[in-house]
C-alpha cells in the first residue's frame, strides 16, 4: 500500500526546509522530497557564485546563520553546507533522490503524489520547488547551430567556454555578475541589457539590504505592485564578491564591457540590438531614486541625521544597432526564468496567465490542500529569500496544521 502522510513537501531548498521545521513544531507528520540533494538549486550555480545578501540575513526558523562572518556573503558551497547543517539541526524528514512526476487531487480530498519511488498519499501538499523553472532564450532560434548557447545554470567558469568573445543576454543580477567575471578573466564581453534596478552596495556605511529591510522595501506586498507582471522585474543588481562591492551598468562600462540594448537576434552574421540602452539605464535610475526616497522617509521618522546617498554617475551611451558576430564563441542567456508549476500540478486553472499560483497567504484558492512556499512575491518582496521565507513558512505550516485538526 502507498505510504501516507499528513503533508508532503516538494523541494529541499531553504523554502522546503523552513516549512518542514515549522510543520515539525506544529506536530504535523510529513516528508520532504528532493529530486537530487539538499540545496540542489544552489549546487547547480556557477563555481564562483556567492550570496548577494549578507550572511546575517540568513534567518531560517530554528537555526539561523551560524557562522563567524555575519557581514560577509557565503559562497556557493558554504550555502549548501549551511542548508545541510540546517536539515540536521531541525531533524528534517527528507528523502533525497526522489523525483516527483505529478500531483493529482483525489475525489473526496487529499492527493496522490507520483514519485520515482512509487505513490504517496497525503492530505496536504506544499510545493517549494522555487519560482523559476523555465529559462528564457529570447530569439535563440535565430542563432547559428555552431554557436554555443548556454543558460545561467549551464555555466561553470570562464575556462569551460570556447575561445572567443561572449554575448550575455540579460542584465539582471546573474547577467551582470557573469559579465564582470568574464571580463575580469580577460574575455571580450557584450551585454545585451534590459531593465533592472540597482543600488550601491553600501549607503551611509550600511549594507543596502539593511536599508531594504528597515525601510519596508522588502515587506512590500504583491497587491502593492503596479501590475502582476512587475513580479518578473529583475532583482536589484549587486554583488557579494570582494567583500561586497558596487555592480551595475556603469561599473561594467568602466571595466570595458560593451553595453547594448535588448537582444533582437542574429541576422546575416550580426547580432541585432534595440535602441533602448539609455531608456533601460534611466528606468534603473528611477528605481534607485525611489529607494533613496524610502531612506529619507525612514530618517525623518526616526529623527536620524541624513546619510550621504551616492548619486548615479555620468553615462555615455555607445551602443549600436548591430555587432559583428564572427568573433564570438558563446551566447549566454541570463534573462531570467518563468514559473513552471504547471508541469508538477496539471491543473491550469490553479495558476494565472504568467504561471504563478492563485492563492491566499500561500494556500491555493483553486485546489484545497495545495500550498506554495518560496514563490517570488508569494506574500511580500522577501518571500523567496533567506530573510523572508521563514515568515511565509510559519503561515503555511499553521494552515496545513489547521486542516488536520
Amino acid at each position: 500500500m502507498a505510504e501516507r502522510f499528513d503533508a508532503v513537501l516538494i523541494g529541499g531548498g531553504q523554502a522546503g526546509l523552513a516549512t518542514s521545521c515549522e510543520l515539525t513544531r506544529a506536530g504535523v507528520g510529513h516528508v520532504v522530497l528532493e529530486r537530487a540533494r539538499i540545496g540542489q538549486t544552489w549546487r547547480d550555480l556557477w563555481e564562483s557564485f556567492c550570496l548577494v545578501t549578507p550572511n546575517w540575513s540568513v534567518q531560517l526558523p530554528g537555526h539561523p546563520y551560524d557562522g563567524d562572518d555575519p557581514d560577509g556573503y557565503m559562497p556557493r558551497d558554504d550555502i549548501v553546507a549551511y542548508l545541510e547543517r540546517y536539515a540536521s539541526a531541525t531533524h528534517t524528514p527528507i528523502r533525497e533522490g526522489i523525483d516527483v512526476a505529478a500531483i493529482d487531487p483525489m475525489e473526496g480530498g487529499g492527493f496522490v503524489v507520483h514519485t520515482s519511488e512509487g505513490e504517496l498519499r497525503t492530505d496536504s501538499v506544499v510545493v517549494a520547488t522555487g519560482t523559476y523553472g523555465s529559462p528564457l532564450r529570447p530569439h535563440a532560434h535565430t542563432l547559428p547551430p555552431d554557436l554555443l548557447q548556454l543558460d545561467v545554470r549551464g555555466y561553470r567558469d570562464p575556462s569551460t567556454l570556447p575561445d572567443g568573445a561572449v554575448l550575455i543576454v540579460g542584465s539582471g543580477q546573474s547577467g551582470c555578475q557573469l559579465a564582470e567575471e568574464l571580463r575580469m578573466s580577460g574575455r571580450e564581453v557584450t551585454l545585451a541589457c534590459g531593465r533592472a534596478p540597482w543600488n550601491p552596495r553600501r549607503i551611509g556605511g550600511r549594507d543596502a539590504i539593511w536599508w531594504a529591510a528597515e525601510t519596508g522595501f522588502l515587506d512590500a506586498r504583491f497587491d502593492e505592485l503596479p501590475d502582476p507582471e512587475a513580479r518578473l522585474w529583475a532583482n536589484v543588481v549587486t554583488t557579494g564578491h570582494g567583500g561586497g562591492r558596487d555592480l551595475h551598468l556603469r561599473t561594467l562600462d568602466a571595466m570595458g564591457v560593451s553595453l547594448q540594448g535588448r537582444f533582437l537576434g542574429w541576422d546575416g552574421g550580426r547580432f541585432r540590438f534595440a535602441d533602448d540602452l539609455t531608456a533601460s539605464l534611466a528606468w534603473g535610475d528611477e528605481r534607485y531614486a525611489m529607494f533613496c526616497g524610502l531612506i529619507r522617509k525612514l530618517e525623518d521618522e526616526r529623527g536620524w541625521d541624513p546619510v550621504d546617498i551616492p548619486e548615479p554617475g555620468p553615462f555615455l551611451d555607445r551602443s549600436t544597432d548591430a555587432t559583428d558576430a564572427s568573433g564570438f564563441g558563446t551566447v549566454l542567456f541570463a534573462g531570467g526564468f518563468r514559473p513552471n508549476y504547471g508541469s508538477l500540478v496539471p491543473i491550469p486553472e490553479a495558476f494565472d496567465d504568467l504561471g504563478f499560483p492563485l492563492h491566499e497567504e500561500g494556500q491555493s484558492t483553486v485546489v484545497p490542500g495545495l500550498f506554495f512556499v518560496g514563490v517570488h512575491f508569494l506574500r511580500k518582496r522577501k518571500s523567496s529569500i533567506f530573510l523572508g521565507v521563514g515568515e511565509d513558512a510559519a503561515i503555511v505550516a499553521e494552515q496545513v496544521a489547521a486542516r488536520g485538526s
